[in-house]
């Protein structure tokens, strides 16, 4: 693991320590401090912005996007059940970069015919030809099932969006699929991505175009590919393979870290001022930790499949590697849990700071309740009609009966 990623590791792992002893303690005995309060404050308004989490809508609206190939249940597996894989795509559907590897040849393009691609061999010095689509068409999966042999149902899953992290090893090469999960501002995306790796060939899909297209999490990869010498130039599609789905793990912190830094800000909220709108931020957040626990769990299959694959090259040194993001999905499904927790403690939190505070401010009324009622009843009997009640026509009845009032309130 390098320096930067312990680092944040380190500062993830403290922070969900200190979330842990400040929830806890926070249970025990502020709660009560705040619930002591709540009297002096009945009828004010308390003035604290909440936190943006992040938008619930975020991972669930860019799981299927609505311009994505569709095929009606029940038709024939495999991408033969697309009718449009003949037809190709509209001018900027489908974005073409390639990358060709080697020690000492690094050679990016970004072609507009793809026929023409794939009928071009792999140069001399080369070895990894890195072919990344940006934008998902049955044409131009077909065109790569053609001409590289890949196979049809591996076809089918990457075009049918969202599928589960999983590998599959075929005859003659490696199919995986992974999820790459963003931050935008406060909206969490999650972008299907496809790897086909064939002899020198590795294929990426990624599942938004041109026209969505928003980047992604391969841009320290791509760095390193420029950097002579570097480890990354000197291996085969195996190595990339593994850098790629590093990148797309490390990723995940980031945005676990901003889940950290929201259950942070939600805690004094919930503690000073337990709104309603507060508990739905937090089951909002509960909800996004199970999609993503829902995310990296079949990730960490993934690469378990991976590194006991023998079939295909993949080398002992990649499998080591692939050992450390196997760690990282690891670390990240503890997080994820304990966030987890950490929203089910800030719920009970919740009902706790809302019951004490109910209940002080029904102890409050039942003081104001106790010292009316005396007062009232001497108004009531003194209020009736009766002819023969002797301080009626008492001269100082009425100063009397303030002065009883106000003795009977102060020794109450």
């Amino acid at each position: 693991m390098s320096k930067s990623k312990r680092k944040r590791t380190a500062r993830v792992g403290r922070r969900i320590g200190a979330a842990i002893d400040h929830t806890v303690s926070a249970t025990a005995g502020t709660v009560t401090h705040a619930a002591s309060t709540a009297a002096a404050t009945v009828g004010q308004t308390v003035g604290h912005a909440v936190t943006s989490t992040l938008r619930l809508a975020g991972i669930t609206s860019r799981h299927t996007p609505d311009t994505g190939p569709k095929v009606a249940p029940g038709t024939v597996p495999g991408i033969e059940g697309f009718a449009n894989r003949h037809t190709p795509p509209p001018p900027g559907t489908i974005h073409l970069t390639v990358h060709d590897v080697g020690p000492e040849v690094l050679d990016v393009t970004t072609p507009d015919d793809l026929e023409a691609l794939l009928a071009q061999p792999v140069p001399d010095g080369v070895l990894v030809r890195w072919i990344n689509i940006d934008g998902l068409h049955p044409w131009a999966v077909q065109r790569f099932v053609e001409a590289c042999g890949f196979h049809t149902l591996a076809a089918e899953d990457t075009l049918h969006v969202p599928q589960r992290p999983k590998a599959e090893p075929y005859d003659d090469h490696l199919f995986a699929v992974a999820r790459m999960m963003r931050l935008h501002g406060e909206q969490l995306t999650a972008e299907q991505v496809s790897f086909f790796m064939k002899g020198k060939l590795l294929v990426t899909f990624q599942e938004h175009g041109q026209a969505h297209h928003e980047g992604d999490v391969w841009d320290p990869v791509r760095e390193r590919l420029k950097a002579a010498g570097s480890r990354i130039r000197q291996r085969g599609p195996d190595y990339l393979l593994y850098a790629l789905l590093d990148a797309v793990v490390d990723h995940c912190f980031p945005v676990l870290e901003r889940f950290g830094d929201i259950l942070e800000d939600l805690e004094p909220q919930v503690i000073d001022d337990p709104r309603p709108e507060l508990i739905a931020h937090i089951y909002g957040i509960k909800r996004e930790l199970a999609l993503l626990r829902r995310v990296l769990w079949p990730t960490r299959e993934l690469v378990n499949v991976l590194m006991a694959e023998t079939t295909h090259d993949i080398s002992d040194e990649t499998k080591l590697f692939l050992r450390d993001v196997q760690e990282h999905c690891v670390q990240l499904v503890e997080i994820i849990e304990t966030f987890r927790d950490m929203t089910s403690s800030l719920t009970d939190l919740h009902m706790s700071a809302v019951g004490n505070r109910m209940n002080e401010v029904m102890k409050f009324l039942t003081i104001m309740g106790t010292i009316f009622i005396p007062i009232t009843f001497l108004a009531g009997i003194y209020g009736m009609n009766f002819e023969h009640i002797p301080e009626l026509h008492h001269r100082y009845a009425y100063p009397v009966f303030w002065i009883d009032s106000a003795t009977i309130t102060a020794a109450l």
